[in-house]
């Protein structure tokens, strides 16, 4: 993979911030509140698709209209979601076309504002923007392109390059799994197709920035990632949104095909403001002799559930999931990992640290099976957590199942407080009691920090700093 330290770009320390919150674009296309086949045929006139994608679509929406919409093993904040209220489908005024450049003005000031001309200049070898229901803006550098690297928007994938879409649409993360795979198959829009030709190693990062906006806005992006065999890319998703009153909702689905010794990276930062509920599927399926590595950061958002899933399916396949979540008073966090080991010789390993501040909850909940079928599978797990206060909490729901022989799980997990001796020894060095916490908070998960590229751990310090700012007492 590529290492963090060929990763430096130009981010500069000192300015090691959120950006700006970028202006608001018109939405030029709404769909309006809730979801009909009314939302479905406008979806698709506007997108202009074939009438093949109307029906499944059509299919999934049914199929979801006619399941129920409580999950019993879920977070209680999830039957706070108002799906009557969503607009399952807007997007800004029309831009050009992603190839062709960065749309007007207002287009232009919204990207300069979640510092996309500034990393795309830097250290990516690809970027996309997507705000609210589209992508905005596309680029690929020709270095890529002339190798037959493909990266565009999931409506293009679909469209332009069919032939290398389709035949994995769908077939990694089922559209009746359950009550949001239906509705991400209904309503999806935007998201990316990455495409890696056998033996290419893409030596730059790829990213998608995700931007929520409007007022009860939602975002169903459909992410697929084919890699061919001996094929390396990093992905880099960066999610943000306004604050607004009204709830959001993030609902995506991302599918990763790994050919023999592929290997996958896929990082993500996300930063969401208290209004958003973030729902994530992720799962790869990997083939021998592959890897998939999960990076992963959530701050912010109502509620957070993601659960990045690998299908070990080849003989010494591998994966690893890294994740940090940090929960504030009204924030739930439930995160963790699924690993299946379906070929001897596998290995998985899930690595998660939470932080739960003021009245905040963070929870770990993962899945590892190794059945008899297979033999020589290893996976480790360790899940540990900091409470900050009193009031803070931290749960953890871990499901292993290990049969047959020569199989080995390992499991560990801690909670622990924040010292109060810690805290009024650098209170006494001149600290404030804000800096102190962030510091210790910072020291906590340091170490899974460092596995970021440079720029994005320090500017995850730098956001642990600025939640702390206001929440001591």
């Amino acid at each position: 993979m590529i290492p963090s330290d060929q990763l430096t770009g130009i981010f500069d320390p000192a300015t090691a911030q959120p950006p700006p919150a970028p202006t608001a674009l018109a939405a030029e296309r709404d769909a309006g509140p809730g979801l009909s086949e009314r939302t479905i045929a406008y979806l698709t006139a506007v997108k202009g698709e074939p009438g093949w994608l109307r029906g499944a679509r059509l299919a999934a929406w049914r199929a979801f209209a006619a399941c129920d919409r409580t999950v019993p093993w879920a977070p209680a904040p999830l039957t706070e979601l108002p799906f009557d209220e969503l607009h399952y489908y807007s997007a800004p005024q029309r831009v050009a076309p992603p190839a062709a450049g960065a749309g007007d003005g207002a287009t232009r000031a919204a990207l300069a504002a979640l510092g996309v001309p500034r990393e795309e200049a830097g250290f990516l070898g690809g970027v996309q923007a997507q705000i609210d229901g589209e992508v905005v803006y596309g680029s690929l550098r020709a270095t890529w392109a002339r190798l037959g690297v493909v990266f565009v928007d999931a409506s293009r994938g679909l469209t332009k390059f069919g032939n290398l879409f389709r035949p994995h649409f769908g077939t990694v993360v089922g559209r009746d799994e359950n009550l949001f795979t239906r509705l991400n198959a209904a309503v999806f829009s935007g998201g990316s197709f990455i495409y890696v030709p056998p033996g290419v190693k893409v030596a730059m990062p790829l990213k998608c920035f995700m931007h929520l906006q409007a007022r009860h806005s939602s975002q169903f992006g459909r992410t697929l990632i084919v890699a061919g065999e001996g094929a390396e890319v990093t992905f880099i998703e960066g999610c943000t949104s306004a604050a607004r009153a009204e709830a959001s909702l993030h609902c995506s689905v991302g599918e990763f095909v790994l050919g023999p010794r592929a290997r996958l990276q896929y990082i993500a930062l996300q930063d969401w403001t208290p209004n958003v509920f973030n729902l994530a599927i992720l799962r790869a399926r990997v083939a021998a002799g592959a890897s998939v590595h999960w990076i992963d950061c959530n701050l912010g958002g109502r509620l957070t559930m993601k659960y990045p899933c690998a299908l070990l399916e080849g003989e010494g396949s591998s994966a690893e999931a890294v994740s940090i979540a940090v929960a504030r008073t009204g924030q739930h966090h439930d995160s963790g990992a699924k690993m299946f080991h379906r070929a001897p010789h596998t290995s998985s390993t899930i690595t998660s640290k939470s932080v739960s501040l003021g009245a905040g909850r963070a929870d770990y909940r993962g899945w590892v099976d190794l059945p008899a079928s297979v033999r020589g599978g290893r996976n480790h797990t360790e899940c540990n957590a900091l409470l900050v206060d009193a009031a803070s909490r931290s749960d953890t729901y871990p499901a292993i199942h290990v049969r047959g022989t020569g199989n080995i799980a390992q499991h560990e997990a801690s909670v622990s407080r924040l010292s109060a001796e810690q805290i009024f020894y650098m209170r006494q060095r001149g600290l404030s009691e804000a800096a102190a916490r962030s510091l210790s908070i910072n020291g906590f998960i340091n170490d899974l920090v460092a596995r970021f590229p440079l720029q994005y751990s320090l500017k995850i310090k730098r956001l642990i700093e600025l939640h702390m700012e206001g929440s001591v007492g």
